[in-house]
This record gives structure tokens, sequence and C-alpha cells, in this order.
């Protein structure tokens, strides 16, 4: 585009920014450090879902020294369903950092500010643009789709090398008089109008601009690498039970549900019984042998790379003491005690089989 061009791509979409942004809680604060935990939390994530998970931490933790001085259990605890959980663990680790090395705020300086866990790009130009004025620019998912109609960038969207190439893209749209505005207008613009699918584009503020829309080509935009699909895996899972307790471990602290507490078991390995291979998991990671086996059935939850099936059995305990090879940590509690515990998805929708079980 020419430099008229761009300038009137800013323009309008900015105009069309003040005029159509939704009310957000993150958008309601200056504070740096409010700003940061929303843009961790919508890493992946719907702005409906992050909403109510937003609204609940900052109440909580409402600056990075109250957050730093928390326990990561309770951290976890409320972080619970909203996934990506080494989010919530960096997050922690990175405010205490803050409270440690920056006095408890978060540093305007972008080299200091990308040394803490966690911050990768995105976060970095996030922040920095939107709580510092820093003219750097935001390329996530929803201005990915903006620039490759705008511009017909042939490069994927999901491709390695494909980011250089929308970073140039975004730097030429950028308002460095008002970085943090231009970004938040050009991932709004995406959100709202610029759709994954069925765009509106008669309501876009840039579509005399947009080449896709010029050419006819909107649906063909953005160009994706087609993936393989997603695999999914047979697990199963143990209640065991004890003189009134069951048994949860705790997950190792490193991977996706890392510091989450679980019943245990593991894979089930093609041709193998799933009470089976509930029954061996049981004895390898907690040294327990167990009885009985009944299944109270299966619940099936899809994370961002796979799918789980899980089946659940009621074992009772027969003989042994608990000794760990895997988790972190094990508690023999009442089943009411279970709420306490940060859980994965799948153990949340365990909970009505537990309960008709009672």
């Amino acid at each position: 585009m020419e430099a008229t061009e761009i300038a009137a791509v800013r323009a309008a979409l900015i105009q069309w920014y003040l005029e159509n942004r939704r009310g957000l809680p993150w958008r309601e604060t200056t504070d740096p450090y409010g700003i940061w935990v929303s843009e961790v939390m919508l890493q992946q994530t719907r702005v409906d879902t992050v909403i109510p998970y937003y609204r609940r931490f900052m109440a909580r933790f409402p600056t990075a020294a109250h957050l730093a001085a928390a326990d990561l259990q309770e951290v976890l605890k409320l972080w619970e369903g909203l996934g990506y959980y080494a989010r919530a663990r960096n997050l922690h680790q990175a405010a205490q950092s803050v409270a440690t090395d920056h006095g408890g705020l978060l540093p305007d300086d972008p080299g200091a500010f990308r040394k803490l866990k966690g911050v990768g790009e995105y976060i970095a130009a996030a922040v920095m643009s939107i709580a510092f004025g820093r003219p750097h620019a935001v390329v996530d998912g929803n201005v990915k789709r903006v620039l490759a109609r705008l511009f017909l960038v042939e490069a994927p969207v999901n491709g390695r090398d494909a980011n250089p190439v929308f970073e140039k893209a975004a730097r030429s749209l950028l308002d460095t008089a008002d970085p943090g505005r231009s970004n938040q207008a050009m991932m709004e613009l995406g959100a709202l109008v610029c759709r994954p699918r069925k765009p509106l584009c008669g309501a876009c503020p840039v579509s005399r601009f947009c080449r896709a829309y010029l050419t006819g080509q909107v649906e063909a935009y953005p160009v994706r690498v087609r993936k393989p699909p997603v695999p999914t895996r047979a697990m199963a899972a143990g209640v065991i039970h004890k003189d009134g307790k069951i048994l949860i471990t705790q997950i190792p602290p490193e991977g996706l549900l890392g510091g989450l507490w679980e019943f245990p078991g593991g894979a089930v390995e093609n041709g193998e019984d799933a009470r089976a291979a509930c029954i061996r998991h049981i004895l390898d990671r907690t040294g327990l042998s167990v009885a009985g086996c009944r299944h109270l059935g299966r619940v099936r939850h899809a994370y961002s790379h796979f799918k789980v099936v899980v089946d659940l059995f009621d074992c009772r305990w027969r003989s042994g003491a608990v000794r760990l090879n895997g988790p972190a940590d094990f508690r023999w509690i009442g089943l009411a005690e279970l709420a306490r515990y940060p859980l994965p998805k799948t153990h949340h929708k365990f909970m009505p089989l537990l309960q008709q079980d009672a």
C-alpha cells in the first residue's frame, strides 16, 4: 500500500474501534499488572470465557505482590477450567520475580519484561504497547487473519516461518502515536468483523482497501497448512477407597496439567483391557494393590493437540502403603474435600459419576 492508503486504513480503523469496541474489564484499567494478567489469560482462550476468571483473579490478587505471596495451589484452583495451566504457573513465578527484583511494579523496559517467566513476543508486544505506549505491533490469530486478507498474504498463518511476514505487515499499519489503541483496534476488528467464517465485510471499516474483498477471495484467506487429525488417547483411572477416604495424586509441576490433582491411572495400551490398565497403573504409580475396580463410566475431553477417552473405576484398597513413582505428592481425602483441590477438566466431568455412586 502507498503511504496515503496506510494512513487512511489507520484512521478508519481507529474511528471504527472508538465507536464499536467492547466494554471489557481489562480495558477499564491502566494498571500494567491488570493488563498483563488479561493478556496471559487471553492466549488461546475466548474473551467470553476469560471475563469471569479475570474478575475473580483480580479480586483475589489485585497486585503482583498479592499474587507473588500466594500459594501456587490457590492460584491453580482459581485458574481451574481455564486450561493451559503453564500460563498460571509462569505468571505466579513471574510475579515473584516482579516482587523481588522490580519492587512489585512491572518493568516498563521491554528487555527486562521479556526476562520474566512465560513472557514471549506476543505478551511483550501487547503489554508494552497497551500499558506503556511502546511502539510494538501485536500479532495474534485475529491480527494475522486481518492482515492476510488486507494484503493477500500467501504465507500460511499456522506456518512455522510465517511470523516475520505478518510482523512486518503489522508494523506497517501500527499507529506509533498510540500503539496500544492501534493494536487493540486490529485485534477487535478480527474478533468482531473479520471473522474466520462468514466475515462481515459489509460492516468492515477498511473493506475498500482489502485486496481479498476487492478480488472476491475473502474465503480463501488466510492460507493454512493442513494438519493431521488430532489423535485420541485411551486412559483409565481409579477411585481408590480406604477407611472412608479416597486417594488423589499430584501431577508433577512441569507439563500440560502440572500441579493439578487426579485419581491415579494412565494410558491404556493397544489391546489392553481398561480395567487391567487401571490396576496396573495404580500399582506402578502408587505401590497399592487394589480389588473390585467396578466401572463407573467414561468421559471424553479435547485438549489443544489431542483428545482423551477416560474410563473411571471404583476400586477398593487391598494392600500396600503409598510409594510414589511419578506423581509429586498424594492425599487421602474425603469425597467432599475433592472440591478444594485444583483438578483437570476430565475430573470435573467425573463428578456426576461419583455423585451417582455415593
